[in-house]
Formats: structure tokens, sequence, C-alpha cells
């Protein structure tokens, strides 16, 4: 049997930034893809947003390391040359009973150490973004855009470039946990001993999770999907920077984000589903986006919307149910030596990223 100090299950950008973590400590690091290319699943299908860190509880996981991750993120985009842009965000009221909401947005924020926004009366939002209609807004000058994929590539190359290597077309089929180590097993029967194993499969990781021998069920939440459809804007954009209407209970609303290339698109909305897999956009949903998008661009013309594409919310919670917060699950608290299961690692993973990864380098050492 094949030996291999560190596994790293999946190559999404925060797969990536883990096995980079990993390689740039020392360790001989392999990440194994079930599919032929990085990042093709939830880190190639959002808003590409680095968050400021606003809406999180205070002390929560999301709200630290969404914090921390940000000024990783923005330093490493620096060094590496990844594309970015430091665009701001208008966060709106569109109408009296949510200004009360925006006030305890801003208060939630600066107990997670944001301390940059600055409220805004309607004239003031209006002056920044004529097209907008509001009655109160909220300027985020942190919030950014990124080129995820340039993102990934960087942190596959540091990896590389440290001695690490990422197998592709090579999904897990199960671990166990032996006295030897952690053994494991692809669907073609292959089997590599690691002394480590970080399983961040994404929406899979639950499953995964579930045939990890050694492993006891209490310590694996359930599967939830949450689509999130994206339509895009024919023509250009009215707006220079992000604007987002206040959260919604399963998201943060139908918001309109523009990336690098100018192209401006609404979403994500809410839609639960059984499957990873439901990623077909159904054009009849962009009826419901009109009337959100004009609540705060009323001049939306009919006809602008095209339907776009649809990313996932990996998700531990279910509907009605509060926002389940990241779990990052070491040897400390489920007891498998070696092995750190990555949970619910929806919005704001990719901006936590970096932090996720150092978090994970953390656990991992502890148990050394």
């Amino acid at each position: 049997m094949e030996k291999v100090d560190t596994i790293v299950v999946g190559a999404g950008v925060v797969g990536l930034a883990c096995a980079r973590a990993l390689a740039l400590a020392g360790r001989e690091v392999m990440v194994l893809e079930a599919a032929d290319g990085i990042g093709t699943g939830t880190s190639s299908r959002n808003s590409e947003v680095i968050h400021a860190g606003i809406y999180y509880p205070a002390g929560s996981l999301k709200a630290k390391l969404c914090v921390a991750g940000k000024a990783l993120l923005y330093r490493y985009c620096d060094e590496r040359g990844v594309p970015y842009r430091r665009c701001g965000k208008l966060l709106v009221a569109t109408a009296e009973d949510e200004v009360a909401q925006i006030d305890g947005i801003i208060a939630k924020a600066a107990a997670n150490g944001v301390a940059d926004l600055v409220r805004l009366t309607a004239a003031e939002a209006q002056a920044m973004e004529p097209a907008l209609a509001c009655v109160a807004a909220v300027h985020s000058p942190s919030t950014g855009i990124i080129d995820s994929h340039a993102l990934m590539l960087a942190l596959q190359g540091d990896l590389e470039n440290a001695g690490g290597l990422v197998a592709f077309n090579a999904a897990v089929e199960a671990i166990a946990f032996t006295r030897d180590g952690l053994v494991v097993r692809t669907p073609d029967g292959t089997e590599l001993l690691a002394s480590r194993v970080v399983n961040s499969a994404g929406h899979g990781a639950p499953a995964l999770a579930r045939k990890t021998a050694g492993l006891r069920a209490v310590h694996v939440p359930s599967a939830y999907y949450a689509k999130g459809n994206y339509f895009t804007l024919s023509g250009r954009s009215p707006f220079a920077r992000l604007i987002y209407p206040v959260p919604q209970h399963a998201g943060l609303g139908v918001h309109l984000t523009i990336d690098l290339g100018g192209q401006a698109k609404f979403g994500p909305d809410v839609e639960w589903v059984g499957s990873a897999d439901e990623l077909v956009v159904d054009p009849r949903r962009g009826d419901a986006f009109y009337a959100e998008v004009r609540k705060y661009w009323p001049a939306l013309p009919d006809g602008a919307l095209q339907p776009g594409y649809a990313g996932m919310r990996p998700k531990i919670s279910g509907p009605n149910q509060p926002a389940a917060d990241f779990v990052i699950m070491g040897p400390g608290v489920h007891g498998v030596r070696g092995l750190v299961n990555l949970f619910g690692i929806e919005s704001p993973g990719l901006t936590s990223s970096l932090a996720i990864a150092e978090q994970v380098l953390a656990q991992l050492a502890a148990d050394a």
C-alpha cells in the first residue's frame, strides 16, 4: 500500500488553500479530486465576492474567519498578482421597516471587528449610485470582487512548487481509521495510507464522513442543498458598486454583483432542492427577480434579465432552521487521529479560505 503523509479530499478553493498551507509547512501533500479540474463545484458557481464580515454572529467561525480571511486574501492577491477590485458595497433598506435591521447589522459588524462601515441617508447613497432607490444604506468600502479561478490557480501553483500534487478523476469512496493511519480508498480499489486526511469535499463532505470507519455518526451532520440561481443583465450596469438588500433568512437576498469584466448579475435566490446536481436555472424564476431588484433599481427594463447559472450552498442546516456555522472538526472533537472534516463551508468560504487553512493546520499540529 502506497503511503502519503497528508491527503486533502477536494480541490475547491478551501481544499487547495488547506493543501497549500500543509505543503508550505513541510508536509507531503496529495489532493484527490473527483472531477477533471480544480474548483468545478461550489468554488466555480458563486458571486466571487470578497466579503467584509458584516452579517455573521459575533464569535462565530464565519465572523472570525471572514474578517481574518479578508485581510489574508487581499494581501495574497497583491503578492501573487491575483486580479481583484476593492469596489465596495452598498447595503440598502428599501422600506422604513428595514431601517432598524440596518442598524442591527452595523452593530453586529462592529462586534466582529468591522469598523469601516458608513451609514448613509438616501440622498448620500443616491449621490454615490444615482440609479439606486432606498430609504437608508450602509457603505462597506472593504468589500471586493475577485477572479476566483485565478486565485485557485495561484493556490495550486504554490502547492505544487512546495512539492504537493493534485490528482484528478480521483474520487474517494471511503476512509478507514487503522492502527497504522488512515486508509483512503478510491472506487477502482486503490488504497493509500495517510497520517493525515482533510475532508474538504464540499457538498460531499458529510457523505464521505459517513463512510469513514471509526468515526461516530454523532459527529456527522445532515446535508441540505440550497440552490442559488443567478440572472445576468443584458446591457451596461448602472452601478459601480455591489448592491445588497438587507439579508433574508437563508441567504443575502437578490443582490447585484459585478465581475471584473464589468458584467452585472443578480442573485442568488434560495431554492431548496434534493440534490447537489440540480443546477439548471428555470427562466420562470426571473419573474420574482424583477420584483426584488426593482425595490432598489426601479428602472430595471423588462426583458433585461437572462438566465445565468446556479450554485449550490453546501448547508448543514435546513429550511426554517437557524443558519449553521462553519464546522472544522478535528481529532480533539471526534477522536479520530489525523482527520479533519470540514462541514457547511458555504459563504463566506471563499473569503475565509486562507484563514480556514490556518485553522486546519493548527488542529492537525495539535494532534501531532
